[in-house]
């Protein structure tokens, strides 16, 4: 059994002592928590909490603990059911409450869940509220409260509805546009909310046909839930046979995307961000961010508009923060999550697929295409196993050293941007890895940045 304590949330696998997985015990301690933060730092008059959940195994037995130690704690709960992460997001602000609550492990396998943690704004908790909530749990300060004082549960299962039709009204989203072109779309949804709300959100933008693979939400999720290439076979068998124009891949909370182009072939995740940007960039020209691990391409393609790119620690709460400084106009990470603050300031599926159906339709291309517009680039992702003995910090420091000669970022961990391409070094919080991502123009490139990082860390970690 497995239990993760950070300040993004709580998550791990379901049942275990207690301490030692995701037991009710953990979850009402947690929640409690989160609601003691709220208490504390409330920055509104609601006294209201959202919670929404994904479709996983665990999600009712999660839902209804959290939803009655928050009504314990005096809140009154919104309980929107099954919905997406932006959906929930969303919700927040729509409710003018004082929080929210994401019951999800995200990408995880089924065994897993999570609470993830909200502010007034629909937002992720920063680090440092979340070492807050943190600190409320390990200390168990919360006081609940008496029989009068007691929350009051509100059921509103609309907010799918509201989120599709928050999207629509976005202003470069061209419904007509799209259902001129008469596009047929494929879904797999990995049996979880996007299910829902993906096909209902294509039938509302004017889709010709959808082809539904794992869109019932009932957890069993059929593969693994991360959209990664290896994981996404069924679809693109299913994109090879023909008569299919794009294919849609999400995340159990739907909030990255996938996209598989109309051969079969991936568009890669790092791309869902950089053509979503191409577009909104060619109607919007402004400013725009990912994370220190994403793909080169979204820097070039903004620099063809003549606009300023920024990287950002890893982390969306990051991304976000870099993306509100910056006044970006589009954002998000590598890994298919896009951030469009004209809808709000979280990773949404759905609005990717709007945008980028629209950006599709108006292009006239093919996806596979549309793809080939965009700068070609590999990724290499790679991990050096440490002794819990080293200093990681030290490692990293003499890394920067050994690079002066180009530019060096360490806004989180060490990025080194070399002509052809670029090595970035993390450590992990949980365990003592380097992780090393490196990119170039091809993969043989990619590596060999990265082969010659990691030998160097051995030879200063003597290893």
């Amino acid at each position: 059994m497995t239990l993760i304590k950070s300040i993004s949330g709580i998550r791990g696998t379901i049942g275990g002592s207690v301490g030692e997985g995701l037991n009710p015990v953990d979850i009402a301690r947690f929640t409690a928590a989160y609601a003691t933060h709220i208490k504390e730092n409330r920055k509104t008059d609601s006294n209201k909490i959202v919670v929404g959940r994904d479709a996983r195994l665990s999600g009712d037995m999660v839902s209804r603990l959290v939803t009655g130690t928050l009504l314990g704690m005096g809140f009154d709960v919104v309980d929107i059911g099954l919905a997406t992460t932006p959906t929930t997001e969303l919700a927040v602000v729509m409710e003018q409450a004082a929080g929210g609550i994401i019951l999800t492990a995200s990408h995880n396998p089924k065994q897993w869940n999570a609470l993830k943690l909200l502010n007034e704004r629909g937002e992720f908790l920063n680090a440092s509220e979340g070492a807050h909530v943190l600190q409320i749990a390990e200390s168990e300060n919360f006081t609940f409260a008496e029989v009068d004082e007691l929350g009051k549960l509100t059921e509103n299962m609309t907010y799918t509805q509201k989120h599709i039709e928050s999207v629509l009204a976005l202003d470069l989203v061209d419904v007509e546009a799209i259902k001129t072109a008469g596009f047929t779309v494929a879904v797999d949804a990995v049996n979880s909310v996007g299910g829902i709300a993906i096909p209902a959100l294509l039938e509302a933008l004017g889709v010709k046909k959808v082809e539904k693979l794992y869109c019932t939400p009932d957890g069993h999720f059929p593969h693994n839930p991360e959209p990664l290439p290896e994981h996404l076979t069924d679809i693109s068998a299913l994109m090879a046979k023909g008569g299919v124009d794009v294919g849609f891949v999400v995340d159990p909370d739907v909030d990255r995307l996938a996209i598989v182009c109309e051969d079969g072939s991936m568009f890669g995740e790092e791309y869902t961000l950089v053509s979503v940007a191409d577009y909104v960039l060619q109607h919007t020209p402004g400013n725009t961010v990912s994370n220190l691990s994403s793909t080169r391409a979204l820097r070039d393609v903004t620099v063809r508009y003549g606009c300023t790119y920024t990287a950002s620690a890893v982390g969306e709460v990051n991304v976000v923060a870099a993306m509100k400084e910056t006044g970006a106009v589009i954002g998000g990470e590598g890994n298919g999550g896009v951030i469009y603050p004209a809808s709000h300031y979280g990773r949404d599926a759905l609005v990717g697929v709007a945008l980028f159906l629209t950006h599709l339709a108006k292009s006239g291309k093919k996806v596979s295409e549309l793809r080939k517009t965009y700068p070609e680039y590999f990724i290499s992702k790679n991990k050096i196993q440490l002794t819990p003995a080293i200093d990681v910090d030290a490692v990293l420091s003499a890394i920067k050293r050994a690079y002066t000669q180009y530019e060096v970022n360490d806004v989180d961990g060490v990025k080194i941007d070399f002509p052809a391409g670029w090595v970035h070094l993390r450590k992990s919080n949980t365990e003592p890895i380097i992780r090393i991502y490196s990119e170039a123009g091809t993969m043989e490139q990619a590596d060999k940045f990265a082969k010659a990082v990691m030998d160097e860390i051995k030879r200063i970690a003597k290893l």
